[in-house]
């Protein structure tokens, strides 16, 4: 019986793939796994951080103590353009604002693979 490689084994070696029968696919196999959702519910607890970036400025220090309430600052964004939705300061989606019973929320309009964050 052999051991599965490491990953710092399995550099420039063939990995096995699972075989499925004739006809059936991996999105068929995964259908047949109901359990993979329960598979995660040790990490349904853990606390994660969420952002929504409206937009970004730079200010000096100067100007940052001259804000008051109600002042406006400039973003770098442009009215109806996505937010960026970051979880735990890693960027994982783009959004839009919307409001729902007088508070605000955001809808996911596009989802950013790893390595796709280009803005």
């Amino acid at each position: 019986m052999s051991e599965d490689p490491t990953p710092e084994d399995a550099g420039g070696k063939d990995l096995d793939l699972p075989e499925f029968p004739e006809g059936e696919t991996a999105a068929d196999a995964a259908d047949d796994d109901e359990k993979s959702a329960l598979d995660l519910a040790p990490v349904f607890d853990v606390p994660v951080q969420i952002s929504a970036v409206l937009g970004k400025t730079a200010l000096d220090v100067h100007s940052l103590l001259k804000l008051q309430s109600g002042s406006v600052l400039e973003l770098d964004r442009k009215v109806g353009e996505a937010i960026d939705i970051y979880v735990n300061n890693r960027l994982v989606a783009r959004g839009e604002v919307v409001v729902v019973d007088d508070r605000l929320g955001v809808t996911m309009t596009e989802i950013i693979k790893d390595g796709d964050s280009s803005s």
